[in-house]
């Protein structure tokens, strides 16, 4: 009776190892091959002599992804007609990436890397032949095994395992083993047939290659090497953008910083719908960031809406007509009554979008409900982009990107603090009930490493000493750094040198602010209630009518600004008390004067509101 392998009751992979033994050749046919699983088998295979008639013949079909399967099932043009030359190349090529694929994933072990280099070891030396099916989609799954045993030369496996790790041992299956020789002798020419058929090619040298070129290689890398492959991955967004985009004519008279923040920026846009432009102060934001709706516009016939702060209204006016662009300027303190009933604009450009941290608030609102409605790209000008928490960057990315959408990337740092691999992706998604792949994934964590590789793909942003480091030219006589402007003129980065300014604070016994006593001031400071500052200390315990949902969250807020506020009001007098007598006494008249105005203000309400009672009265 034939025994049936299930991987539950009874493994494959033992007997067919305990089969190979005793062989001199064999013949898989598969519809999926793992490189790593080789390894299973490997050690056995080092045995065969080689070269036809003693050696291992893998067969490989060739997958079809779901996706082609169900458009070739519904079709109107035939798909039987046979596979021509290109096809075959595309497809060799395709399986070919499918195999360096497979070597990216999972962490590199010792037990893997012994096992790719032995299955290329076997593959140079003729010990094993690899073919790709793509005649069509070949799913048969037959080990044959072929013995110096008269009563059995051949003993066949059929079923449905995969030479995989799972398929061989650890995921449930059905194969039966075929002793019969005539069976096996079909099962051979069967095999044969396929092996010789058109549209079957030789794949072994590709895959050697593969396995060479990869981390499993026998030669080590030198350093250097590694470190170029690191430097043009991380700037491959910034190469491919640098190619893809020509600068407007109009702004010939870009630096060279600017002209590539205007590229990769624009390469932003088209590809993910925003960019944030964060370069510091003096940096040129403004012009860079009209230079990008300048490409918007000439390539792909896009008008720009621009909001920004009102003071700032007339400047963008200004460059939108100096740079010829189709824009419309509206102030940000309008957005609420004009956007929603203002035309489409497929370009919204926001300078100073550092504003737009509130989410709850409805300029925001407003203006990321434009937005989605019409579909526009952002380009957001910020140079403080981050203040005081991550969200101060994810407020503005929601702007253009949905908290939902899937980003391509997940924020590993704080999964590995999960767990790591799927175990940390399952605990996160029970804990937050959202996809790690969202920005709601990212809101949720406080790791630099996750915030940097998220603002990698929508954040261009340069400071000074980075533009001086790698942009700007030396004049070998004054020895200082300079740019140089398109009229050949040069602007220099100044040389910052602290100096020290020395002073007697008992130069003058006539001056009465420097008789301050330290000390004593010290405590005053810190026994200030500051009551103009922490009204949450004076709200009623027990109020003759309870507070409104809206009430008590003013009332909530209260408490928690109180306390900074009040703090924050302290150290400003510290820190005048510690700079001068004379600073510290003007910070305690402002403060009074303050203090002053705000009762008189108070009492002046008071009484308008017993006025008005008194007239409503008569």
């Amino acid at each position: 009776m034939p025994h049936i392998f299930d991987n539950i009751e009874l493994p494959l992979l033992p007997a067919l190892r305990e089969t190979i033994k005793l062989s001199y050749r064999a013949d898989f046919c598969v519809g999926y091959f793992n490189l790593r699983g080789w390894r299973r088998i490997g050690d056995l295979i080092e045995a065969y002599v080689g070269n036809q008639g003693a050696c291992c013949r893998l067969l490989v079909g060739m997958q079809s992804l779901p996706a082609d399967e169900l458009n070739a099932s519904f079709s109107l043009i035939s798909h039987h007609r046979g596979i021509d030359n290109n096809a075959i190349i595309r497809l060799k090529k395709r399986m070919a990436e499918e195999f360096r694929h497979q070597l990216t994933i999972g962490a590199p072990n010792d037990r893997d890397e012994q096992g790719l280099r032995r299955l290329s070891y076997q593959i140079k030396t003729g010990k094993v032949i690899v073919k790709l099916f793509l005649a069509y989609p070949l799913h048969a799954k037959l080990y044959l095994v072929h013995r110096h045993d008269p009563n059995s030369p051949i003993v066949g496996f059929l079923g449905s395992s995969n030479l995989t790790l799972s398929g061989l041992s650890k995921q449930g299956e059905l194969n039966i083993e075929v002793p019969d020789r005539d069976a096996c002798n079909k099962l051979q020419k069967w095999f044969n047939a396929r092996w010789e058929e058109y549209g079957c090619i030789d794949i072994s040298k590709e895959l050697a290659e593969i396995i060479d070129r990869s981390w499993a290689r026998t030669e080590l890398i030198p350093p250097y090497h590694i470190y170029l492959n690191i430097v043009y991955h991380l700037s491959r967004e910034a190469i491919a953008g640098i190619a893809e985009f020509q600068i407007p004519r109009d702004f010939k008279g870009l630096f060279k910083f600017q002209e590539e923040a205007v590229k990769l920026a624009a390469r932003h846009i088209t590809r993910r719908g925003g960019v944030i432009i964060g370069d510091v102060v003096g940096l040129g934001k403004t012009l860079v960031g009209t230079a990008i709706a300048k490409i918007l516009q000439e390539d792909c016939l896009l008008e720009t809406l621009i909001i920004c702060p009102k003071n700032l209204v007339k400047m963008w006016q200004e460059y939108a007509d100096n740079f010829r662009l189709l824009a419309k300027v509206l102030s940000i303190s309008l957005v609420q009554q004009e956007l929603p009933e203002l035309r489409r604009y497929r370009v919204v450009l926001i300078d100073e979008s550092h504003n737009l941290r509130n989410r709850e608030g409805k300029r925001y609102r407003a203006i990321q409900e434009y937005i989605a409605i019409n579909e526009s790209k952002c380009i957001l000008l910020s140079a403080t982009p981050y203040n005081k928490t991550y969200l101060d960057l994810s407020s503005q990315l929601r702007l253009f990107i949905p908290e939902d959408q899937n980003l391509g990337l997940r924020p590993e740092a704080l999964l590995n603090q999960l767990g790591g691999g799927s175990q940390g992706e399952l605990e996160f998604i029970k804990r937050h009930q959202c996809s790690v792949r969202s920005l709601a994934a990212f809101e949720k964590s406080e790791h630099p490493d996750d915030w940097r590789d998220l603002m990698k793909r929508y954040m261009v942003r340069r400071t000074r000493s980075f533009i001086k480091e790698n942009y700007a030219e030396t004049d070998a006589e004054k020895g200082r750094k300079y740019l140089e402007f398109a009229d050949l003129t040069r602007s220099y980065f100044p040389d910052r040198i602290p100096k020290t300014i020395k002073f007697n604070s008992e130069a003058s016994a006539a001056n009465s602010h420097t008789q301050l006593d330290f000390p004593e001031i010290v405590e005053v400071i810190n026994a200030l209630n500051l009551p103009r500052y922490g009204l949450g200390n004076y709200i009623a315990k027990k109020p003759k009518q309870k507070p409104t949902e809206a009430e008590q969250r003013q009332l909530n807020a209260l408490f928690r600004g109180g306390r900074r506020l009040m703090g924050f009001s302290r150290t400003n007098l510290f820190k005048r008390l510690e700079s001068s007598g004379s600073a510290f006494i003007q910070s305690i008249e402002r403060h009074i004067l303050r203090n002053f105005i705000y009762f008189r203000t108070y009492a002046l309400t008071k009484n308008m509101i017993y006025a008005l009672s008194v007239i409503a009265s008569l």
